[in-house]
């Protein structure tokens, strides 16, 4: 599912309004029979105004489950995103409120179906549906700060990048490095690279085409510090860089706009990650200094084209 499709989850309300509205509106057209006593005719109009109410709160609270993702059925990367940007204790508790939710109101309308059916008072069946109006809205009530929650979560799904399950490969390095660039050059066409915004910033998504197949390439942003004191952004760049990707492009900077040996740690921690990591130099035709022997130590590319074949070999 796409998470941009998630419908908007209304206020508490919402549902009784429209609930109580079509229960009215199915009532007042609600044909009757020419041999109803006047009891017969608000019994059974009470009862249909029942019957839309929990037919219409039961189908909306039931169509929140589907709206969302399962996730169980998420990846990896989503699954961890979901933790840290939304909370999977909470998006499940949420769940078992919207549950607890439709049970209860099911209860009331079993309870009060009853006691209408039976009743051979006028005044007190009118009465048993004001309870019942009045038991389903607090019902309502109490699960608002889950709705308000839910949208919440809504909102935060928008934000997760579109990533497709597919051969991978993530761009990595401090910001300004050359990452942006290397995507398009490696992509070839701009109209192939898209950006999915986290908050201000996000993950650039692009495409390499080889034969029938398609390579995605991930361009992740962050100067990824330790886990817990990553920012937002940096937190989704390294669960992109763990779980998503198959192989990783490490961008060495040696004009330094920061300083080398900060690069070079984070290169080591990259590699730790226990997946191929190829090394690739980027501004070479500003750099002065000889770049010669950092170049073998790291078995870095300096040309786009020849790091393009290198991924390809790795796609097969």
């Amino acid at each position: 599912m796409s998470f941009l499709d998630i419908k908007p989850v209304d206020k508490y309300e919402s549902y009784i309004d429209k609930a109580f509205g079509r229960a009215s509106k199915r009532a007042g057209q609600m044909k009757v029979a020419k041999k109803w006593t006047r009891l017969d005719k608000i019994k059974n109009k009470e009862l249909v105004r029942l019957q839309v109410v929990v037919d219409n709160l039961a189908s909306d609270l039931n169509e929140l489950d589907k709206r969302f993702p399962s996730i169980k059925d998420l990846n990896e990367f989503y699954k961890k995103l979901v933790e840290i940007m939304i909370g999977i204790v909470d998006f499940k508790k949420s769940f078992a409120r919207i549950n607890w939710a439709g049970k209860k109101i099911h209860e009331f309308h079993r309870t009060y179906r009853k006691k209408i059916r039976i009743s051979k008072d006028i005044n007190r069946i009118t009465r048993f549906r004001k309870e019942f109006y009045g038991r389903i809205n607090s019902v309502m009530k109490q699960i608002k700060p889950a709705l308000e929650f839910l949208e919440f979560a809504r909102k935060e799904f928008r934000k997760f990048p579109v990533i497709k399950e597919i051969f991978s490969i993530a761009i990595a390095g401090f910001p300004n490095v050359g990452k942006s660039t290397l995507l398009y050059k490696l992509t070839g066409s701009k109209p192939e690279i898209a950006a999915y915004p986290f908050t201000t910033k996000g993950i650039m998504l692009g495409y390499l085409k080889h034969d029938d197949k398609k390579i995605q390439l991930l361009d992740t942003p962050g100067t990824l510090n330790r886990f817990e004191k990553m920012n937002i952004i940096e937190k989704q760049a390294w669960l992109a860089l763990k779980h998503v990707a198959d192989v990783v492009i490490y961008i060495f900077d040696l004009t330094e706009p920061f300083p080398l040996t900060k690069q070079i740690k984070l290169y080591e921690k990259i590699k730790k990650l226990d997946k191929p990591v190829i090394a690739y130099l980027s501004k070479t035709d500003i750099i002065k200094k000889d770049i010669k022997d950092f170049q073998e130590k790291y078995k870095a590319f300096a040309d786009a084209n020849e790091l393009k074949k290198k991924i390809i070999t790795y796609s097969l």
